[in-house]
């Protein structure tokens, strides 16, 4: 993760994040909590004084940081089935939600979806902004990446509450903040829609953004390494569905597949 990256997501000037990386910063709670959430894992990581674990919990710690991101996902399904962590899949079924870059084929999936199963399809990032009044843009200037992803995780858990079953669209970066991604393992089917990275770029100039043709060549290395930063969390979805190359009627049914199989 880029510094500026790190910077834009959690609200901490470039200038502090040197300090810090220098050993020169002296950040308050608030500040390490903040970067803990734009990278993606509890505050407590940067300050744990734990005791040392046992001896076969630090040898599957070191197993386990050899293997590859699709591996680790592999794992956590056996681990799920051998020892019942699964058991809330019955209560899982009523709830859909769709994660994965703009341009994956998200929304016509999910429109799709919901009216084959005749339940209430949202989209997320609308329930946000219906919710609290104000476009996206507005709310991450106001209140910043932090502050977006509060009330992304409250909207997520009122459609939830308020709806017995639904099809649900969230946004881009969701999956990576460490408190909405468990809610979301646990209440629903959790499935990463992906595509290429091309496929990803001339869908959402199809949509009618022009701004990535303005500088292409920048636009895709910063698509391929959000891509390659945010993956590890798309891999935690249940299932992965592939759309690159592929009709919005095959990649539905593909869809409707993977869901008959849960």
């Amino acid at each position: 993760m880029t510094r500026n990256a790190l910077a834009a997501d959690s609200g901490v000037s470039l200038r502090f994040l040197a300090q810090l990386e220098s050993g020169q910063g002296n950040p308050s709670i608030l500040v390490l909590r903040r970067i803990a959430s734009a990278m993606g894992f509890p505050p407590d990581n940067l300050l744990t004084d734990d005791s040392r674990p046992g001896i076969d919990r630090l040898l599957l710690m070191q197993l386990l940081k050899g293997l590859s991101d699709e591996d680790i996902a592999k794992v956590r399904r056996l681990l799920n089935q051998q020892w019942g962590l699964n058991e809330v899949a019955e209560a899982k079924r009523p709830y859909v939600t769709l994660i994965g870059l703009r341009g994956a084929g998200k929304t016509t999936l999910g429109r799709r979806l919901a009216q084959h199963r005749g339940v209430p399809f949202f989209e997320l990032d609308r329930e946000v902004e219906r919710e609290y009044g104000a476009t996206l843009g507005e709310i991450l200037q106001l209140h910043g990446q932090p502050g977006y992803r509060r009330f992304e995780r409250e909207s997520l858990q009122a459609v939830l509450s308020k709806n017995p079953a639904a099809v649900i669209e969230t946004g881009g970066g969701l999956a990576a903040d460490p408190e909405t991604l468990p809610l979301l393992l646990e209440r629903s089917v959790a499935i990463w829609v992906r595509a290429a990275p091309a496929e990803h770029m001339q869908r959402v100039i199809d949509q009618g953004d022009l701004r990535p043709m303005a500088r292409s060549r920048e636009a895709m290395r910063e698509l391929k390494d959000i891509l390659k930063a945010r993956e590890p969390f798309y891999r935690q979805a249940h299932f992965h569905l592939m759309t690159s190359g592929r009709t919005p009627e095959q990649s539905f049914q593909e869809l409707l597949d993977l869901l008959d199989h849960h």
